[in-house]
């Protein structure tokens, strides 16, 4: 029998299938019905300072005439209750399953990003995914100063936890490769996931109104972050999490060849619901059997980046003689 068994953060993974941050993954019957199907981990969905701020901003304007103490109160109640639900969750879990809990924050302000941790820690959870991309459209901030952000926030965070870390990435980066070694080497960070998937607005051109495009990813899309992967794996020491355009088994071990140490599905659980899990395990399994391999670590990062191959993935323009590798 196949082995799955595979490492992520410094935790093992009985199989590198980790549920991603969702909203499948913001409450305990969800979840449950998750676990039927034994992924290697779940990622809670994120707790967003925001939208904390949001709720309270629009609890404030449901109460016109309350005083500024009120508001102070209403502000205190809401953050501390969004918090506690969260620490609750984890807790929870923790309760009925054995398989690494990661929690996921977003914060604005420094300070908060330092409170949500120490509690996410005290409440147990195995890691911690930092959702921090930065989406550069100011053009006041230079990629230094865009980037200086993550390495303080990364310092300030390990000041006050020792859980493992994963940072959770943007692509939009001057030079990619080069600030995941620079984050890599700080010890800060014990993982990478590639890519962080934003929201995408659209434009309606008959009602001339922006809504949302693009909420799920599609199976095309995995090639982006295969390409990362791969580059990244050969470069860094910390782990590598692929994530985005992630629907079955093949590109699962399509992103294990590249060398990701655990692989984040989402889409395609919300669309062929958490019996996915199961198929793409079963899938991979059989895979492992014909080409005789026993464990994970028997092909993990075979085809990543190396002297060989790094041509392949670093090239930018179609040219036919660079169209394979044999």
């Amino acid at each position: 029998m196949a082995n799955l068994e595979t490492s992520y953060l410094g935790l093992t993974l009985k199989n590198p299938l980790i549920v991603g941050s969702c909203g499948l993954t913001g409450n305990i019957e969800s979840i449950k019905r998750i676990l039927v199907h034994e992924p290697g981990a779940i990622v809670l969905k994120s707790l967003f300072e925001e939208q904390i701020n949001a709720d309270i901003h629009k609890n404030i304007l449901q109460n016109t005439e309350i005083s500024a103490e009120a508001e102070t109160y209403i502000s205190s109640h809401i953050a501390h209750k969004n918090i506690s639900d969260y620490c609750n969750l984890i807790q929870e879990c923790k309760k009925i399953t054995n398989i690494p809990i990661i929690a996921s924050i977003h914060c604005i302000d420094v300070d908060e990003w330092i409170t949500f941790a120490t509690k996410i820690e005290k409440a147990g959870a195995d890691a911690l995914e930092i959702n921090a991309s930065i989406l550069p459209f100011d053009e006041r901030l230079s990629s230094y100063e865009i980037e200086e952000q993550y390495f303080t926030l990364l310092e300030q965070l390990r000041e006050h936890v020792s859980l493992p870390i994963a940072l959770k990435m943007s692509y939009y980066s001057s030079s990619l490769t080069h600030f995941l070694q620079k984050l890599s080497w700080t010890k800060h960070v014990q993982g990478f996931v590639l890519f962080n998937r934003f929201y995408n607005p659209d434009i309606n051109i008959q009602s001339h109104e922006i809504g949302v495009s693009n909420i799920f990813s599609s199976p095309q899309e995995y090639t982006l972050p295969l390409r990362w992967v791969a580059i990244s794996s050969a470069k860094i020491e910390s782990d590598i999490c692929a994530s985005t355009g992630i629907h079955s088994a093949e590109t699962v071990i399509k992103m294990i060849l590249a060398g990701a140490n655990a692989i984040q599905i989402v889409s395609c659980v919300y669309q062929q619901g958490p019996e996915v899990i199961s198929s793409i395990k079963k899938t991979i399994i059989a895979w492992m059997k014909t080409h005789q391999y026993k464990t994970i670590n028997d092909f993990f990062g075979k085809l990543s980046a190396t002297k060989e191959t790094h041509i392949l993935f670093e090239r930018n323009q179609f040219m036919k003689y660079y169209g394979t590798v044999e």
